[in-house]
């Protein structure tokens, strides 16, 4: 006689019951209330990718005014090391 469980756990049943394709996910009354938190905006790469969602055009903002600031906005005062005697 095969020995059983105290109590009434199977873990055949249970590796069965876990496996996608078995007929237990198949007759779950909630797997297609489940569904839709894998499928479509929600998919793992869609979730991925909408984790920053301004990025990219903060990113060429950035980048625009840090070529604009370099090409218009020349300081004409250049601060470096030589200073003129005389303004002591």
């Amino acid at each position: 006689m095969a020995r059983t469980s105290p109590t009434g756990f199977d873990l055949n049943e249970f590796k069965a019951a876990a496996h996608p394709r078995s007929t237990w996910a198949k007759k779950d009354p909630w797997a297609r209330y489940e569904a839709w938190r894998y499928n479509g905006p929600f998919s793992r790469f869609n979730r991925f990718r909408n984790i920053f969602p301004g990025l990219g055009i903060a990113t060429v903002a950035f980048a625009g005014y840090c070529a604009y600031e370099a090409v218009f906005l020349k300081d004409d005062h250049h601060h470096g090391g030589h200073h003129d005697e005389k303004h002591h």
